[in-house]
């Protein structure tokens, strides 16, 4: 596993740093510490400044800032060209526009599924165990959130999402039943194929970092017993199906494919 430390280049910032050091257990950089000794000692900074957190690699040719920003270009542009129900990942949640179901996803990540179906009009519950991304992705939130004083689209969005730093086993274990969700989702990060040519710069760090979901199958098992409608699981088009577990039907890309399990039938 990566060895990570916090990196404030702000000092207003200073009892944030403090904060986050002491919630994910890393030390706070050393002022006056040289390149070559960051590099010896850790692999990734994690770093506060105006913009927010970011996660930099302290060998700089790897990649460049990884930072959650639900304001980017990249995420207006899908909000608005990006095909609206018409999307395959919309189609598998079952979003129309006479049902917009609640939506639990397991494997949050960075968020970026789960802000497409918020953007969609689904109340999403965002499921993140690991620390870091978890810490990413809440600083992403709240600095949308902030921005939505200018964006009201963008407020409404990230009001549809509701983030939790947690096991995905233990929270659905400990879920009642009338809180069931109608859709979950998941979407497993899996070991990294050593040959392929580019792989994004998230994936990289979610590799280097969060490693493989090797419990996965059993979520898959523990999400059938607790959705109401079905579970949607993503994988890419030519992966096996997660534990082996034959889905109702698939919808398949140019890349991606997602695999449904039916459980009841969706509200019209």
């Amino acid at each position: 596993m990566s060895i990570i430390v916090i990196n404030c280049k702000n000092s207003q910032l200073s009892n944030q740093a403090d904060e986050l050091a002491q919630a994910l257990d890393y030390p706070i950089l050393s002022a006056g510490l040289s390149l070559e000794a960051k590099q010896g000692m850790f692999d990734y900074e994690l770093v506060l400044d105006h913009q927010g957190i970011s996660l930099l690699p302290t060998n700089a040719k790897l990649h460049g800032a990884i930072r959650c920003d639900f304001s980017s270009a990249a995420h207006a542009h899908r909000r608005k060209h990006g095909g609206g129900n018409g999307q395959a990942i919309a189609k598998a949640i079952g979003v129309s526009g006479r049902f917009m179901p609640s939506v639990l996803d397991l494997t949050a990540g960075l968020g970026v599924d789960g802000f497409v179906l918020a953007s969609l009009g689904c109340s999403m519950t965002l499921i993140e165990r690991n620390k870091v991304v978890h810490s990413l992705l809440r600083d992403g939130l709240e600095r949308a959130q902030q921005a939505a004083s200018t964006d009201t689209a963008l407020g409404s969005i990230i009001e549809r999402i509701r983030l939790v730093g947690q096991d995905s086993k233990e929270f659905l274990e400990l879920l009642s039943p009338e809180d069931r969700p109608d859709v979950v989702y998941i979407d497993p990060m899996f070991p990294e194929r050593k040959k392929s040519a580019k792989v994004k710069k998230e994936m990289q760090v979610f590799h280097s970092i969060v490693g493989s979901d090797d419990d996965s199958a059993d979520l898959l098992s523990l999400a059938l017993d607790h959705a109401k409608y079905r579970v949607v699981v993503k994988r890419s088009v030519s992966a096996e199906a997660l534990g082996n577990l034959t889905p109702s039907y698939s919808l398949t890309g140019r890349s991606t494919r997602f695999d449904i399990f039916t459980l009841n039938r969706l509200p019209s």
